[in-house]
This record gives C-alpha cells, sequence and structure tokens, in this order.
C-alpha cells in the first residue's frame, strides 16, 4: 500500500518542480512541500513529540494545516484536526478527551481556544499562525522552530498505528474520533480514481480540511500527482474565480455548496468550459440541483457515498438521485436488522469492508475500539440495491440531523437545552430544507408558561455552547414531548408536532 509519506516521495522524484497546491497566489512545489513537512517533523521530535502523541490542529485551509498532518504522518504522531466552528464549551470537552502535546491555531481561530484551562493546554505548547508572540498567551508558528530540529529516523512509522483522529457525531451526543493510519489513509487516496479524478485533472478545494472532504482531498491530489487550488474557506465566488483562473477541472462540494455555487454562477456567469467532473457528498443532494447544474455548468452533477470512516469502497452514480455503484472488487452486504442478507430490491443498512475503512474509534492511548466484527463496518445508512450495480440511498437508521453536511447529535442540542432553568425538557429534530438537507428544530417543554420572550432566552443562553449550524432554528413550546412505550423520545411524532404548530 503507498502511504501519503510514499505518494510525496514519488512526486518529489517525479516532479519535485510542479505545483503541489496553489493557494493565495503562492505555489507550493513537491519539493518545497516535503522540505517544509521534513523540518517541522524535526521541530516537533525536537520538542520532545513522538509516536502517538496528539497534535491538536486548529486551522482553516492555510499551508501550514497540510504541513503539520503530513510532520505528524512522519513522526508518527497523531493529527487531531478540530472543528472551526466549534465554541469554546465544545473544543475544551474535545480537549479533555485528546490530552494534546501540541496545539497549533490559526490567529482568527484562536481567540476561541484562548480561555482553555492552562492545565488542560499550557501556554508554552500554544501555537498560532498569522499571530505574533504573546497573541492570548500562545507563540507564533516560527517559535516551533526554536529547539532546532532533532534528526529523525529513516523509516516511517509502522503502517497500522493512528497518525489522524477526525470527529464525526454520534447519537450519544460525543463527538466520535475516527482513526486512520498511514495504510487506511493511503487506501482513501487510491480511491479517488472512484470518484472520477484523474492524472491530468486540476482539483479545486474549498472543503476544509479539518474535514475528512477537504483533508482526503489533499491526500488523493498529492497520491494522484494533481495539482490542486486550495482556498481557505469555502466562498462560492472564490471557487468560481479559481475554475475559471485556474482552468480547473475536477470539483467536490457538498450539497449546500453546490447549491450556492449555482446560484452565483447563474447571478455572475464564469467560464467553465475546464470543467470536466463534478460530484457531491457528504449528505443526501436534492435531484432538483442535479437537474438544474448542466444548464448552468455544461456538465452533469455527480452523486457519491462516503463516511468519515470509510472513502473510496463505492463509485459515483451515473444518474440523478441518491445513487451510487458498486464497483468490482468492492466488499459490501446489504442487511437486515438480524443481520442477514436481504433481497435484491429490499431495504436494508449497508455493511462495508476493504483497505480504505478506518482502523477504529480512538478512545484514548493505545485504545483503538474497532468498526465492527471482521472488518465490516455498520454505516447506519439504508441502501437499495437497484438494476446491476446501483445501491439507492433510502434514509439514515439512527437520528442524525445532517446540515450541510454537518453532523449533529440530537442529544448534544437537548442537553443543552434542558440546562436552562425554564426547560424542564427537549427533543430535536431535524426538518427537511431544500438547500442545506435538514434544518435543526426543537420542542421543549417548560416549567411554566411559554412566552416568546422565555423562548429567545433559551437559545441565547444556548449560542455560547453549540456552533451555529447546531442552533435551533425553530424553537416551539409544547405541553408534553411524545414518548414511547420504553420512555424514549418518539421521534417520528416530532414532524408532525412541529407542522401542527
Amino acid at each position: 500500500m503507498t502511504t501519503p509519506l510514499d505518494a510525496l516521495r514519488r512526486m518529489v522524484e517525479m516532479r519535485p518542480h510542479h505545483a503541489a497546491f496553489i493557494t493565495d497566489g503562492a505555489i507550493w512545489t513537491y519539493r518545497r512541500f516535503a522540505a517544509e513537512v521534513e523540518r517541522l517533523a524535526g521541530a516537533l521530535a525536537a520538542r520532545g513529540l513522538g509516536p502517538g502523541d496528539r497534535v491538536a490542529l486548529h486551522m482553516a485551509n492555510v499551508p501550514e494545516m497540510a504541513v503539520a498532518c503530513y510532520a505528524c504522518f512522519r513522526l508518527g504522531a497523531i493529527a487531531a484536526p478540530l472543528n472551526n466552528r466549534f465554541k469554546t464549551v465544545e473544543l475544551q470537552s474535545l480537549l479533555q478527551r485528546l490530552q494534546p502535546s501540541l496545539y497549533i491555531g490559526q490567529a482568527h481561530l484562536y481567540p476561541l481556544a484562548a480561555a482553555i484551562e492552562p492545565e488542560l493546554l499550557p501556554h508554552s505548547v500554544r501555537f498560532v499562525v498569522g499571530g505574533a508572540d504573546g497573541h492570548g498567551g500562545a507563540q507564533s508558528w516560527d517559535r516551533l522552530y526554536d529547539h532546532g530540529e532533532a534528526a529523525l529516523a529513516a523509516s516511517d512509522p509502522t503502517m497500522d498505528a493512528p497518525v489522524l483522529l477526525l470527529t464525526t457525531s454520534g447519537t450519544t451526543g460525543q463527538p466520535k474520533f475516527v482513526a486512520h493510519t498511514p495504510a487506511t489513509l493511503g487506501a482513501v487516496a487510491e480511491g479517488f480514481h472512484r470518484f472520477g479524478l484523474e492524472p491530468d485533472d486540476v482539483m479545486i478545494n474549498g472543503c476544509p480540511m479539518v474535514h475528512g472532504s477537504g483533508l482526503f482531498s489533499l491526500l488523493a491530489a498529492i497520491h494522484h500527482g494533481v495539482p490542486m487550488v486550495l482556498l481557505e474557506r469555502f466562498d462560492a465566488d472564490a471557487v468560481l474565480d479559481a475554475i475559471e483562473v485556474h482552468r480547473g477541472s475536477w470539483l467536490l462540494g457538498l450539497p449546500f455548496m453546490v447549491s450556492a455555487l449555482l446560484d452565483r454562477q447563474r447571478s455572475r456567469p464564469r467560464r467553465m468550459e475546464s470543467l470536466r467532473f463534478c460530484v457531491t457528498g457528504g449528505d443526501v443532494c436534492p435531484q432538483s440541483l442535479q437537474l438544474e447544474f448542466p444548464f448552468a455548468f455544461g456538465r452533469p452533477l455527480h452523486s457519491l457515498w462516503a463516511m468519515t470512516e470509510v472513502v473510496g469502497v463505492l463509485a459515483f452514480g451515473e444518474r440523478p438521485g441518491s445513487v451510487t455503484r458498486i464497483p468490482a472488487g468492492a466488499e459490501i452486504q446489504l442487511v437486515d436488522d438480524t443481520g442477514r442478507p436481504v433481497s435484491r430490491g429490499t431495504p436494508g443498512e449497508l455493511l462495508v469492508r476493504g483497505p480504505s475503512v478506518a482502523a477504529g474509534y480512538w478512545s484514548g492511548p493505545d485504545r483503538i475500539d474497532p468498526c465492527g466484527a471482521e472488518g465490516w463496518l455498520a454505516t447506519g445508512d439504508i441502501m437499495r440495491r437497484g438494476d446491476g450495480d446501483e445501491l439507492w440511498f433510502v434514509a439514515r437508521k439512527k437520528d442524525l440531523i445532517i446540515r450541510g453536511g454537518s453532523n449533529i447529535a440530537p442529544v448534544e442540542v437537548e442537553q443543552v437545552l434542558k440546562g436552562h432553568p425554564c426547560v424542564r425538557e427537549a427533543a430535536v429534530v431535524g426538518m427537511p430544507d431544500p438547500i442545506l438537507g435538514q434544518r435543526v428544530a426543537a420542542l421543549v417543554e417548560l416549567t411554566g408558561e411559554a412566552s416568546d420572550a422565555i423562548l429567545q432566552d433559551i437559545l441565547a443562553k444556548a449560542r455560547p455552547q453549540l456552533a451555529d449550524y447546531k442552533l435551533p432554528e425553530r424553537l416551539q413550546a409544547v405541553r408534553e414531548i411524545p414518548r414511547n412505550a420504553l420512555g424514549k423520545i418518539e421521534r417520528k411524532a416530532l414532524p408532525g408536532l412541529l407542522a401542527a404548530s
């Protein structure tokens, strides 16, 4: 298996002066990128970091983010990207579980981490990109090199030890740490050929690298020798301009991103003739969006299926709709609630197995909980086998809300709402939305009479504790939240209550 480091070294040998990525007008060649990775890895080693140490990365799509990830791969340290939209309370909870040896943030994001207790994150291990020494108690990026650069081992860390932790929401309310290894990341990058990526492409990447969509795209671009235009953050006009200026040919976007691109292209058309392949994933894409896309961009919009835990097992769909394809050699099953295979045409939960499936869920140093029995990952997605090799998405098995490609655990939001003194009980549900897929709505039982002022105060108290995308966009007081015979919230009844009110 070709690991991310193997792929980078191969590119340095084959095309050292070619662009690995272009960002903010600067060209980072493969040679330059590899040299900066080796330099930072040596600096981290001089500070005593080594295999298994966690490095919290709190940055947008800047070169330092890419360098830091690959430097962790080189050391065997574990890169742990932090969601840029998390508030201080959420960051503190993650850091308590990670116990990182180092924090590297970005100046405009660091205020959210500045209030983290020094006992958890000493100021001496905080570094920021784009900030001066003393920036909220942190040191500048350049200070990382103050201890010099230690000599590194000639060989890379083991193929099967975790080097990357990506957070994904679970139904318990606490984000899970999905653990990937050099071997699984190499398989993920290789699997992008099933998403239409070809060696002659120019990739446009506006997906955040703190998530799999953006970071896996970087790994795939380097693995396949495809130059990438790296945008610091998603902005529809910036993406369209990048396609026109750099003659971008391959584009991945979450459905809400594609919707914004469509709106902006209609409003101010750019030249799109270089665009060859467009794909969307991370959430269910409205079929109407797929049908409208070719009229503005001259190319179809394909759908793909992937998870933080596994990418590249399935191929993109070849017609509009929530459809993906089973390529030759893919190991998949559709099973019922008892684990027995279902017949063609009958919906069942998708199980997948293969080299790109994550090593498991990280629960602490040297503690990895496997994704499933005998290597099978239960995805929680209900699929139906269609004609030939097609798989059609039917529904999500569990109650996660997916808003604009971001997973939201209702339990987490409910716990925050119930922290308000006027709230006796809370229930959170996703309401369908044609642009974002779902929006967050909440029902609350109150200890007293309801009023607009109380509902607004509940939201005001929740706002500092939740990322903006998790905050309910609709809050409704009800006399009683429905429950089933086991006392659990009857979530299927919630949309009807909201509609009735």
